[in-house]
């Protein structure tokens, strides 16, 4: 008795401190973007931005408070489950191509074919222009392509493998003492591998065309990471929904395939009105995107574009939450649906 009354006095000690440092850290957004000033931007535009943001930052930070103990269970389970994760996330990628002559080439042929078809279109056959970055500098259509494409295979390989993550491992769904949690985790990491391959590439041909990685060219693994929170987040609300739902991997598929054009990865962001500009920033992939190109060639930092940045962390930290959510209330249907 005297061990259980000690393990919840810890835990409500630790609870308060993670709530008041959440809202430590959601007030000092607030005061960020209270005191940030844009010269350029309109003054009435910039007073809604702000009410809007402090708004959803209190709105996060009293929701916090009010659902931690559900709110807190899965990240605690990935947490205590990480050597675990790492094991079947390593498995799981040497699994996908177990069995073929070419193994894990696969995996790289299929993204390299695509780069040099839209390459070819776009560039060598249409001469699409690139766009021209603040430094005067012209840049070759086939980084401004790569560039946007790498970390969109990354988004769509692992959502995709994501959402059929419970249905492919249902024999571990079944047990009862797994932490299915983890399911898909491990095919974010499993596709995370390839990614960072990628990513490399993408580095060489920047090399190739004369942009040599800066320290600027660092902030990329800040971006991997708002990548792959994102997608985790999608992942736990689309898994969950696929075990009852087997027609969903059908729609996040046609999703994706409007995705990519909706996002600015073969076209440049810059030649649309400012009017319908704010519209397409709405897709968190945008904040990407524009990331890694900022990574790799155009040399700005991650919070130069503030609002951007404040708009696509609040936006993932509600999805996480709402995915975790939904996957905890799902969880206890799995078994019996599979």
């Amino acid at each position: 008795m005297s061990a259980n009354t000690a393990d919840r006095g810890q835990w409500r000690r630790k609870k308060k401190i993670s709530i008041f440092l959440f809202t430590l850290v959601c007030a000092v957004f607030a005061l960020f973007i209270v005191l940030h000033h844009n010269a350029l931007a309109d003054p009435q535009t910039e007073r809604l931005k702000k009410t809007c943001a402090c708004a959803l930052l209190t709105l996060g930070a009293v929701s916090f408070a009010l659902s931690y103990d559900k709110l807190m269970v899965l990240p605690l389970e990935l947490f205590h489950s990480r050597k675990l994760i790492w094991r079947l996330a390593v498995n799981d990628f040497k699994k996908r191509y177990a069995g073929s002559y070419m193994g894990v080439v696969w995996a790289l042929v299929q993204p390299v074919v695509t780069v040099f078809m839209y390459w070819m279109v776009f560039d060598v056959i249409f001469q699409t222009k690139a766009q021209m970055v603040a430094q005067g500098l012209d840049v070759p259509y086939v980084l401004f392509l790569t560039a946007g494409l790498v970390p969109w295979f990354f988004f769509s390989e692992a959502l995709s493998s994501g959402t059929g993550s419970l249905l492919e491992y249902n024999y571990l769904v079944k047990k009862v003492v797994f932490k299915i949690s983890i399911l898909p985790l491990i095919k974010v990491i499993s596709a995370l591998f390839i990614h960072l391959f990628f990513t490399a590439i993408l580095f060489g041909i920047a090399i190739a065309y004369g942009f040599s990685p800066t320290l600027y060219s660092l902030q990329i693994f800040y971006y991997m990471l708002c990548e792959f929170i994102l997608v985790l987040g999608i992942c736990y609300t689309t898994c969950a929904v696929q075990v009852f739902f087997r027609d969903l991997s059908q729609i996040i598929s046609i999703a994706l395939q409007l995705g990519q054009w909706a996002t600015p990865i073969l076209w440049d962001i810059n030649r649309v009105s400012d009017r319908y500009k704010w519209l397409i920033k709405l897709n968190p992939m945008v904040y990407i995107v524009n990331g890694f190109r900022s990574s790799v060639y155009d040399k700005e930092l991650f919070f130069s574009h503030f609002y951007s940045s404040t708009y696509f962390w609040i936006f993932t930290v509600a999805l996480f939450g709402i995915g975790s959510l939904i996957f905890k209330r799902s969880k206890v249907h799995f078994a019996d649906v599979l």
